[in-house]
C-alpha cells in the first residue's frame, strides 16, 4: 500500500497551476453518453477518478482516445449497453451519473449503488424523484437501481434539498425528454453550469443554471462534435491555498477562476492571512499569526463542505478556540482523530468541532479517511514538527492530479512509497 511521508515546517513558495474539476468532469464524461456521435473534452485532471470512468465507458462500448494527456475524445455511438455493475462502479461516488445519463438514452438503466468515500449516509432520494417525476418507473433489487420509462417527459420538479449530484442527473435525463423540464431549488455549483455548458456545446437546451431555476428544453438528439474544456477546479485551489497559509508560505495559485473561491478567500482574510487576487490567479501570503474563526459549510456560493477538513488543520494553528459546523453531511469529522493523533485539541459535539489552537502539531502515522480528509493530512504534514506518514493515498489520487509532485515544485519534502 503505497503512503506519503513528509518532513514538515518548510513553508511554501512559488506558483501552481490547478488541474480540470475533479467534481466537474466525473459529470461531464457521463453526459458524453447522450451524444449521438463524438465529442472532445479538454483540461482532463490526471486522477483516478477519470480513469475509472473512461473503463466503464469503454465497456458500456464507448471509443475513448486520449490526446496530449488531457484530452478525451470520445464517441459514444456505439454504446448498446444500459448495465453498470458493482465491480464497474464499487470504487466511484459519481457513478449515480450514469444513472441520468443512460436513462435519458435508452429510456432504461441498470446501475449499482455506488462506492466512493465514506462519510456519512448520503441517499439518493432526490434523484429517484426527478427520474419517476419525469416518468421512470424506479426499482432497487439487490443493489441495483433499476430505471425503465415508456417515455420521458417534462415537468416541474421541486428540490427538496440543495442536490449538486440530484440536480445534474435530472438535467442528464431530461435533455432528451419531451417538452419542458423545470427543476427548482436546484444546486448553483460551478460544475453544475459546466455540465449544462459541455451539453449545450452538444446541441442541449439548457437555460437558467448557476441560478435555482434550471430550465431544460427537450431535443431530439445532440449531434455532437463540439469540443468543451473542464472549468479549473476550485477544491484543488483552496487546498493549495489552505496549504500556503498553514505553512505560512507565499504561494500563487494560477488557472483558476477567483469568484468560485471567494468564500474561503473571505474566511483566509478574516483570519489574517493576505489574499490578492487578478483574473486567474490568486496569491495567499501566510502571516506569523493566525486569527480563530467560524465556519458553517454552505451549498454554493457558501463555504464548501470539500474544503472543511483542509481548513480544520489551519484552525487547528489558530490563536484562540475556533468552530466548524458541517451543514451539508451528517458525518464528515472522521479525520479529526487522526489529527489529534498529531496533537490537535478537537471535539466534535453533532455536526459541529470546537478547535482549540495549539503551538504546533508533531508528525505522526496517520491515514486518509477519505479523498479530502486526506487532503488535510497532507497539510498537516506540511506544517508539523517532523515526519508524517500518510497511508490510504488511494483516496486523495481518486481527486488530486499530482498532488505530491507539485507540492515538491513548492519547495514541500514529500516522497510516495
Amino acid at each position: 500500500m503505497e503512503k506519503f511521508v513528509i518532513a514538515g515546517g518548510r513553508p511554501l513558495e512559488g506558483e501552481v497551476s490547478i488541474s480540470g474539476a475533479k467534481n466537474s468532469v466525473v459529470a461531464v464524461i457521463p453526459a458524453a453518453i447522450l451524444v449521438d456521435g463524438q465529442c472532445t473534452i479538454e483540461n482532463i485532471p490526471n486522477i483516478s477518478d477519470v480513469k475509472t470512468l473512461i473503463n466503464i465507458l469503454k465497456d458500456l462500448g464507448a471509443e475513448i482516445n486520449f490526446e496530449n494527456n488531457d484530452t478525451l475524445s470520445i464517441n459514444s455511438q456505439y454504446i448498446k449497453s444500459y448495465t453498470a455493475t458493482y465491480d464497474m462502479v464499487k470504487s466511484l461516488r459519481a457513478s449515480y451519473y450514469l444513472m441520468g445519463a443512460l436513462l435519458g438514452r435508452f429510456k432504461k438503466a441498470e446501475v449499482s449503488l455506488p462506492g466512493g468515500c465514506d462519510f456519512g449516509f448520503r441517499p439518493i432520494d432526490q434523484h429517484i424523484k426527478g427520474f419517476e417525476a419525469l416518468g421512470a418507473k424506479v426499482n432497487i433489487d439487490h443493489g441495483v437501481v433499476k430505471l425503465e420509462a415508456e417515455k420521458l417527459v417534462g415537468c416541474q420538479i421541486y428540490m427538496d434539498v440543495v442536490s449538486v449530484g440530484a440536480t445534474i442527473n435530472i438535467m442528464l435525463a431530461a435533455v432528451k425528454a419531451e417538452g419542458t423540464t423545470i427543476i427548482e431549488n436546484a444546486s448553483k455549483e460551478p460544475h453544475v453550469v459546466d455540465v449544462a455548458n459541455f451539453l449545450n456545446a452538444m446541441g442541449a437546451n439548457i437555460k437558467g443554471a448557476g441560478t435555482d431555476v434550471i430550465k431544460i428544453k427537450g431535443v431530439d438528439g445532440l449531434p455532437g462534435g463540439a469540443c468543451h474544456s473542464i472549468i479549473p477546479d476550485m477544491i484543488e485551489a483552496g487546498t493549495f491555498m489552505v496549504a500556503a497559509a498553514a505553512t505560512r508560505g507565499d504561494v500563487t495559485v494560477r488557472n483558476i477562476i477567483p469568484r468560485h473561491i471567494e468564500s474561503l478567500s473571505a474566511k483566509l482574510v478574516e483570519m489574517n492571512v493576505k489574499i490578492q487576487e487578478g483574473g486567474d490567479y490568486v496569491r495567499v501570503i501566510g502571516a506569523d499569526e493566525i486569527e480563530k474563526a467560524n465556519i458553517k459549510t454552505l451549498p454554493y456560493p457558501g463555504f464548501p463542505t470539500d474544503l472543511h477538513p483542509p481548513t480544520s488543520v489551519l484552525l487547528c494553528l489558530a490563536n484562540g478556540t475556533s468552530t466548524v459546523t458541517e451543514g451539508i453531511w451528517d458525518s464528515r469529522f472522521q479525520y479529526v482523530d487522526e489529527l489529534k493523533r498529531m496533537g490537535a485539541k478537537i471535539k466534535v459535539e453533532g455536526r459541529m468541532a470546537v478547535v482549540e489552537g495549539v503551538p504546533k502539531l508533531t508528525g505522526a502515522p496517520v491515514r486518509a479517511t477519505d479523498l479530502r480528509a486526506g487532503a488535510a493530512m497532507v497539510i498537516a504534514g506540511l506544517v508539523a514538527e517532523g515526519v508524517t506518514e500518510v497511508y490510504n493515498i488511494k483516496y486523495i489520487d481518486r481527486g488530486y492530479e499530482n498532488l505530491e509532485v507539485k507540492l515538491k515544485s513548492l519547495g514541500a519534502q514529500i516522497t510516495r512509497k
